[in-house]
């Protein structure tokens, strides 16, 4: 029988669980994870097996690298991996429209020089016409 575990979720998953998972999401091994943090592979397996804890300098730097919160590794609470494509999707939104409003003050800068151009020409004939 096989039940289905959320073990990302703060009641079944243990700090090693959410820290191999996250490691896992961010396509690395044990190896490449721990060569980035300047520690040992031994190290990296003893704080996903639960065996020891990471200090807290190191603990910032892997949320850093796994692209989490220190929260979430933590509790499981807070910003984890489920909330990275959320992001994503949030930035390239804003992206977007930080485009579009840039594209739309060019377009307003060029309408307002037109605009300051035809008003002195107008001012021109009324003065030749006056």
């Amino acid at each position: 029988m096989t039940d289905t575990i959320d073990y990302y979720g703060p009641d079944a998953a243990t700090f090693g669980d959410r820290m191999a998972a996250a490691r896992e999401a961010a396509d690395m091994t044990q190896a490449q994870l721990a060569r980035r943090l300047g520690v040992k592979k031994s190290t990296i397996a003893s704080w996903e097996e639960d065996l020891a804890e990471p200090r807290a300098n190191r603990l910032q730097m892997l949320a850093g690298m796994l692209n989490v919160s220190i929260m979430w590794l933590i509790t499981g609470e807070g910003q984890g991996m489920d909330m990275a494509g959320e992001e994503d999707d949030f930035n390239r939104d804003m992206a977007a429209l930080l485009g579009e409003l840039r594209e739309l003050r060019t377009q307003l800068q060029g309408a307002s020089g037109r605009v300051a151009k035809l008003e002195k020409a107008v001012r021109r004939k009324m003065e030749v016409e006056a």
